[in-house]
């Protein structure tokens, strides 16, 4: 699986960047008796005309959703979630930086 988070809105050129990402995961990566590798792209707006237009003729499986951002994190979340520094040190420590 693919998945590829995008910024602004949906462009019908993303489609074809995820095609070529799915060819080459199914040709480099895919094992004999998975199934064929599906890809995922997330925009903050999408226009379902162009979405379908963009993906009519791609062989490959491909999805694509709008995201919305949200002002807080929600409660259920509060303390699940490793805290910027966190992240910063296992990044440091993954990068043999030490502390």
């Amino acid at each position: 699986m693919a998945f590829e988070l995008k910024v602004g809105p949906f462009e019908p050129e993303f489609a074809g960047k995820m095609d070529f990402y799915l060819n080459l995961l199914n040709d480099k990566e895919r094992g004999p008796d998975d199934q064929p590798s599906i890809g995922i792209i997330l925009c903050a707006e999408k226009d379902d005309v162009e979405v379908e237009y963009a993906l009519r003729t791609k062989a490959n499986p491909i999805g694509v959703a709008a995201y919305q951002l949200q002002p807080k994190l929600p409660g259920e979340l509060k303390g699940k979630l490793p805290t910027a520094k966190q992240l910063a040190d296992l990044v440091r420590a993954e990068m043999g930086g030490g502390k």
